[in-house]
């Protein structure tokens, strides 16, 4: 996949999820989760559990569990996971185009391996350039940092065992 193939699919994934939340259809969500699923993990890679609940995508504040969910509940569940998705859609686009991101699924552009020099010269001149740490060359030195350093670890080191039991365990609670 290719960076604008990239940037394509996600602007029409978000106008999609946009559509999706001006006239909810659950049958058309489904569908468009699994597109936009397809496309995150070809371009970032598949993304577990964790991730989606952090990005809280698929859970919904107010579920409706034992029962069928009537029509406006519908239509409100299918808003709030496309605005979610859209969101995530969103912060992908804004990763690839703006910040000029490698991303896992890239046949082409900053991320690809020895072209990378002359697509980052083509990133400069197009006004994309790779979000990189910036340059610390030419900042005054703090000379006390040394020792707030040496100081932070002597206290680190103050709690190295924090974590070790601190009493026996009664009996009855090692079951």
């Amino acid at each position: 996949m290719t960076r604008d193939e990239l940037i394509a699919g996600t602007r029409q994934l978000v106008n999609e999820g946009d559509r999706l939340r001006a006239d909810p259809s659950l049958g058309s969500l489904q569908v468009w989760l699994q597109r936009s699923d397809d496309l995150l993990s070809t371009a970032w890679g598949s993304m577990d559990r964790y991730h989606l609940a952090w990005l809280m995508v698929g859970k919904p504040k107010a579920i409706v569990r034992g029962r069928a969910m009537t029509a406006d509940e519908e239509a409100a569940y299918v808003r709030e996971v496309a605005e979610q998705k859209t969101a995530a859609l969103r912060m992908s686009l804004d990763a690839v185009e703006r910040q000029a991101m490698p991303f896992v699924g890239e046949t082409g552009g900053v991320g690809a391996g020895s072209d990378q020099a002359a697509d980052q010269g083509s990133n400069r001149a197009s006004g994309r350039v790779p979000d990189r740490a910036p340059d610390r060359t030419g900042l005054p030195t703090d000379p006390a940092l040394a020792e707030r350093l040496a100081e932070a670890r002597r206290k680190a080191d103050a709690h190295v065992d924090h974590d070790a039991p601190r009493a026996p365990r009664p009996e009855k609670m090692q079951r």
